[in-house]
């Protein structure tokens, strides 16, 4: 029994005509007279006595037909439900952000958004991978701002922008003497990284591609923030990779170099629950971090996109 054939039951009721409940449903008059059939077959009762013209329902038809009116209400009652929900944008929203994304990409969007969108209240947590997928996968969590892909098929992705690497030195690193660096050059000798649970981390890894099981200096430090490893650079020594949103431009020009091209990258989405309707929400959060983010994110195609996982 499917919903298409109650329609057609409600319109054979309405016209009390094949052809004509055929032409009002936009379907040739043996479809439709096939799909009354097989129903009354599915049901082991006539609906509709074909001895009379204009043909009539049944007794157990009319009572049939009542349901399937009332079936068929309330579908369309659902759907305007959903449709609505899809364009709601009012209440609070919980929303889980990386560490390496929520202090550079935070304050270039949010005051924006929270403008345009004064009956939306945020509560925004800054997480790590991990806990955002698993928050998202129980509900905990209405949204996430991470790095993607995660192959995960409970939640669904949308990709915002594509964020480049570049490679943070001291000044007396030789680095600093090419114009771009390719990631052969980098050596595991003085590099900083976060550390363990940080998506960032493991893409530093795969850029690398090399064992940093070995220490290479008496002081052994895995960073929690960009920043923390950017200082142990400036004051100790080495080098770290950060995202290029975290790159501050008065501080940080002596110490920087992108990479050749292609450029190693790191997608950054949003992810929410695969059955997470408010699409109004999506649609309004991407629009507004957009707006904000650096151009050549969204058109710069020579790149190497980087996973984590």
């Amino acid at each position: 029994m499917t919903l298409q054939q109650l329609k057609y039951i409600l319109a054979l009721d309405k016209h009390r005509h094949f052809v004509k409940a055929a032409e009002s449903c936009h379907v040739a008059q043996p479809t439709l007279t096939l799909q009354v059939k097989k129903l009354e077959e599915e049901v082991g009762m006539v609906l509709f006595d074909r001895s009379t013209q204009p043909l009539k329902p049944t007794p157990f038809g009319e009572s049939f037909i009542q349901k399937a009116s009332r079936v068929l209400g309330e579908m369309e009652e659902l759907k305007t439900l959903v449709k609505q929900d899809r364009n709601q944008m009012v209440g609070e929203f919980r929303v889980g952000v990386i560490p390496t994304l929520a202090p550079s990409l935070l304050p270039l969007f949010i005051s924006d958004f929270m403008e345009s969108h004064p009956t939306t209240r945020l509560i925004i947590e800054e997480l790590q991978s991990h806990r955002i997928m698993e928050q998202l996968e129980n509900k905990q969590l209405d949204m996430g701002l991470m790095a993607t892909p995660l192959h995960e098929s409970n939640l669904r992705e949308i990709p915002l922008f594509y964020e480049p690497f570049l490679i943070f030195t001291d000044q007396k690193n030789p680095l600093l003497k090419e114009y771009t660096v390719n990631s052969s050059q980098l050596k595991p000798e003085g590099l900083w990284i976060l550390k363990q649970g940080h998506c960032f981390r493991n893409q530093t890894l795969n850029i690398c591609e090399f064992d940093v099981s070995e220490q290479h200096r008496n002081l052994v430090m895995e960073g929690g923030t960009i920043e923390t490893l950017k200082e142990m650079v400036r004051k100790v020594s080495g080098y770290t990779l950060i995202p290029e949103l975290s790159y501050n431009s008065k501080n940080d020009q002596h110490n920087v170099r992108y990479f050749d091209e292609p450029q190693p990258v790191r997608e950054v989405s949003i992810v929410v629950h695969k059955h997470f309707t408010k699409e109004k929400l999506i649609t309004e959060m991407r629009k507004s971090i957009l707006a904000n983010t650096p151009e050549h994110f969204k058109k710069n195609t020579r790149f190497q996109k980087v996973e984590w996982r």
